[in-house]
């Protein structure tokens, strides 16, 4: 629900700082015009959850297209729409014309990913992939110590018992467990485990590090499904260095590679041409009516 509207705002100042704070919003942009109508075609203005930025027109066009807007950020399997607008007969609104309005849905990373370790292949890591648009949580119980440099998108954790952290983490995380304690990494992967909700777990050692903690879930009574998707070694086996770089790179690789491949894939990307080419057809119509 709308409960802050800035008309005087500048909409792409307003992105950007939304952008910033990572706030999902919905870029509204008026494609075509017709005759009478509140603004002419370009004008945008731009939509939260609770806020509005610029405007449109006001009035009844501006109304329905802001509850359009937070229908969309509602249902996240929707990113572009084009809606056709008479405003005289259809809003009630005294300017007669028509319009055609686009509807752009930005949203944070949904990817969070946390990363247990602050080691010489974690402090790599975390160099690599805190430029792309991962939320990342780095956990280590030396923290203090080793003081590791990070950007604004990685959270540092200092935490004395590194697995507590789990249940804070969001739904739906990804894990790197890479610590400096085979019994930790263990531990750290029944959590995770437990939680039952991981997009990845990837686990840095061997393939005898592996096999016996494979052991060690059995003994315990965890069921094979359970950890079947764990990446040990982690990282992509095609990459056979072992410096602290090389194995970066192989994990990051790995994690974007995992990420692609869960993404919906569909044939087709953005506004299919059916509704490129109704909404065409309906301006064209309301030239003619107009004419």
């Amino acid at each position: 629900m709308i409960t802050s509207i800035n008309t005087e705002a500048d909409w792409l100042a307003a992105s950007l700082r939304l952008k910033q704070r990572k706030v999902p919003f919905v870029l509204v942009t008026v494609l075509g015009a017709r005759g009478s109508t509140p603004r002419d075609t370009e004008t945008k203005m731009v939509f939260t959850d609770e806020e509005s930025f610029g405007s449109i027109g006001g009035g009844n066009l501006e109304f329905q297209v802001g509850n359009i807007a937070q229908e969309m950020l509602q249902e996240s399997s929707e990113n572009q729409r084009i809606e056709y607008f008479q405003l005289g007969p259809s809003l009630g609104q005294c300017c007669g014309g028509s319009c055609s309005v686009l509807f752009e849905v930005f949203r944070p990373s949904t990817l969070n990913l946390a990363i247990f370790g602050a080691g010489h292949v974690g402090q790599t890591l975390v160099g690599i992939l805190e430029s792309l648009p991962i939320n990342i949580f780095w956990v280590d119980s030396r923290m203090e110590t080793i003081k590791p440099k990070a950007g604004p998108s990685v959270k540092v954790i200092q935490s004395d018992e590194p697995k507590d952290e789990i249940t804070n983490m969001p739904v739906g995380s990804s894990y790197l467990i890479m610590t400096h304690n085979h019994q930790l990494d263990y531990d750290l992967l029944c959590s995770v485990i437990n939680r039952g909700d991981a997009a990845y777990i990837g686990i840095i050692g061997s393939d005898t590090k592996w096999r016996k903690f494979k052991a060690r879930l059995a003994h315990q009574g965890y069921k094979p499904e359970s950890y079947a998707g764990v990446f040990c070694p982690v990282g992509l086996r095609a990459i056979t260095g072992k410096r602290p770089m090389e194995v970066a790179i192989s994990i990051a690789a790995q994690l974007i590679q995992h990420r692609d491949s869960k993404a919906e894939k569909t044939a087709q990307r953005g506004l299919h041409w059916k509704t490129l080419s109704e909404t065409a057809k309906q301006l064209s119509e309301s030239n003619i009516n107009g004419s």
